[in-house]
């Protein structure tokens, strides 16, 4: 099953790369919010190291919408999901590959916010690095699950177009929480906090979303057109 879901998350990048409208418009849209809100800044002063990590996570969270829905309508557009379906592949591959196309994806998209919310935003990395590189990791893996589970669920149907977007941010809240927290965190010269707590919501919401999406997308990948 891996070296299958390997093959899936190389095609969809290949395709997702090459057409480039997913990842081109998360990171459009993600600088486009970064830019704005920073104009939200007085005249002088600064924006607080929770406003930024907010803002970030904000621009990843709508970037995340993006590139999962275009990579599932990679297959609508062509009808190959019926083809999928029919092949002898587990259907557990097609998330896996998904969510790891879609991971990678949204980690270009961020190596470009990053620097960004550094710059417009005026902020510095002053807690340690390795907290910000697992918060990123951690974080991004519970995005791509519920990405990868409910993008499929978005797909099939004109009118179910817009789903993804309404209901993947309330079952967000507790990552973005966690990660605007850890954020805030490493932005802020001045220690706020123990991240340990923050640390394990995020591990909590990775196991208990993974084993939910092991579990659904079956249902929800091969469910009625």
């Amino acid at each position: 099953m891996l070296k299958r879901s390997a093959a899936m998350a190389a095609k969809d990048l290949k395709l997702s790369v090459s057409g480039g409208q997913g990842l081109v418009q998360a990171v459009l849209l993600g600088l486009l919010l970064i830019f704005l809100f920073s104009l939200s800044k007085p005249v002088g002063g600064v924006i607080s190291a929770q406003a930024a990590g907010a803002i970030f996570w904000l621009a990843s969270a709508f970037g995340l919408v993006l590139v999962f829905n275009d990579l599932f309508a990679i297959e609508e557009a062509n009808g190959a999901r019926v083809g999928i379906l029919s092949s002898p592949a587990p259907v557990h591959a097609v998330w896996i590959g998904k969510g790891v196309a879609g991971l990678c994806l949204l980690l270009v998209s961020q190596l470009v916010f990053l620097p960004a919310t550094v710059a417009f935003l005026g902020q510095a990395i002053h807690g340690p690095w390795w907290l910000l590189g697992v918060t990123l990791v951690g974080a991004d893996i519970g995005l791509v699950i519920i990405g990868a589970l409910l993008g499929a669920l978005s797909q099939g149907q004109a009118a179910r177009e817009s789903l993804l977007s309404v209901i993947v941010f309330p079952l967000l809240l507790p990552v973005l929480l966690s990660g605007i927290t850890l954020f805030a965190m490493c932005f802020s010269p001045d220690p706020v906090g123990e991240p340990g707590s923050w640390l394990g919501l995020i591990l909590a919401f990775d196991a208990l979303f993974a084993g939910a999406g092991l579990f659904l997308f079956p249902f929800v990948y091969s469910g009625e057109e």
